[in-house]
């Protein structure tokens, strides 16, 4: 999801400004691939390793977190005229999601027609024009968003982040995934685009006070870790972390708490905020290509019996399924394979500079 954020600054202070912002998007694209690899790995050996304890525990942030981030650089572009906005904000969505929607299933044909042939594939593609498809289903709700923020911008920001909040509070069922994620899900990307500046701050004090910036993180930590863990006895909610209201402070905390560990780690600098930067620059090419390695991994380690213990083998999935992607596009870069993970000139409505690599929306340009 290509944007400025991808872009190199040109002042010292920007570049260390948005260095937290990738940094925070590695370690975000890491949760959730962890948590597909480690649920699947798990359900496949039949059992449960430590990363599930650590799935668990960022369960009530992962996804927040990452439309928090993705709003964050909405209001430089939702003033614009429709055609760019829409280029920079549905179309990019949409060449993805519709270019990797059709690789998806077609790894998996078999599996989705069930030897009813074409047509039961072109009907399944069809399908996935109005509701999204597996993973995928978080690039298809950053267009729907961007669309509907846009639509809404004339609301009072307290009308437009309390409609939203609601939405997440109010427990809803349907039988629309699409819908169902959009009620749970807006307010994150409401508060990133209302919140920006103060999120920025929040960021630049962090590094400033490091020490009670831990501290604060620490506390955090281990509220967290109690509501995540502690069943509330209710149907339907496994967890304290799961109750209405509960859930949508949790969701805002954790995605506060990542802000404020990506700038602390951006000050400490070393190879491990490196790789997390590095992730994170490139999270939209983890976040389209991580599925099939992380299947084929998984298939061969539970086919060959390799590594026994599923908390290793759910890290060994991981960590494929993230490496992988990576080799991948810089593999074809610059090839005729590039579109891949880069939006071709054909596919812009209007007139672009040459585009770098897609990468999770930030700063829409």
């Amino acid at each position: 999801m290509a944007t400025g954020a991808e872009r190199v600054a040109r002042r010292p202070d920007e570049a260390m400004r948005l260095a937290w912002v990738d940094v925070a998007k590695g370690i975000c694209i890491l949760l959730v691939v962890m948590m597909h690899a480690t649920l699947g790995t798990g359900e496949a050996l039949g059992g449960e390793g430590f990363l599930h304890t650590v799935v668990a525990f960022a369960k009530p942030f992962r996804i927040p977190d990452f439309f928090l981030l993705s709003g964050l650089f909405v209001g430089r572009v939702i003033d614009r005229d429709w055609r760019l906005f829409a280029d920079r904000r549905v179309v990019h969505f949409a060449y993805f999601y519709g270019l990797w929607v059709v690789l998806q299933s077609l790894a998996k044909y078999g599996q989705i027609t069930d030897g009813a042939g074409p047509s039961a594939f072109l009907a399944h593609l069809a399908h996935a024009l109005v509701e999204p498809y597996s993973t995928l289903w978080f690039i298809y709700l950053l267009a729907v968003f961007s669309v509907v923020t846009k639509l809404l911008r004339r609301l009072p920001a307290p009308v437009l982040l309390a409609g939203a909040a609601l939405l997440q509070i109010v427990p809803l069922a349907t039988t629309s995934y699409l819908l169902e994620e959009f009620c749970a899900r807006y307010v994150y990307f409401v508060a990133g685009y209302l919140f920006a500046p103060r999120i920025f701050a929040l960021a630049g004090f962090v590094r400033s006070r490091p020490v009670p910036a831990l501290a604060g993180l620490a506390l955090w930590a281990l509220a967290e870790a109690w509501l995540a863990f502690t069943p509330s006895g209710l149907p339907g909610f496994p967890t304290l972390a799961s109750l209405p209201l509960v859930s949508l402070v949790l969701g805002g905390a954790g995605a506060l708490a990542i802000v404020a560990a990506a700038a602390l780690l951006t000050r400490i600098g070393g190879p491990v905020t490196a790789a997390l930067r590095a992730c994170g620059s490139r999270s939209i090419v983890i976040y389209l290509a991580f599925f099939l390695p992380m299947a084929a991994t998984r298939t061969l380690l539970v086919k060959t019996g390799w590594v026994p213990d599923i908390g290793l083998a759910s890290l060994i999935v991981t960590s494929v399924a993230v490496l992988v992607p990576l080799a991948l596009e810089r593999a074809i870069r610059g090839t005729v394979l590039s579109f891949l993970f880069r939006r071709p000139p054909a596919f812009h409505l209007v007139g672009t500079a040459v585009e770098a690599p897609a990468r999770p929306v930030l700063r829409p340009a």
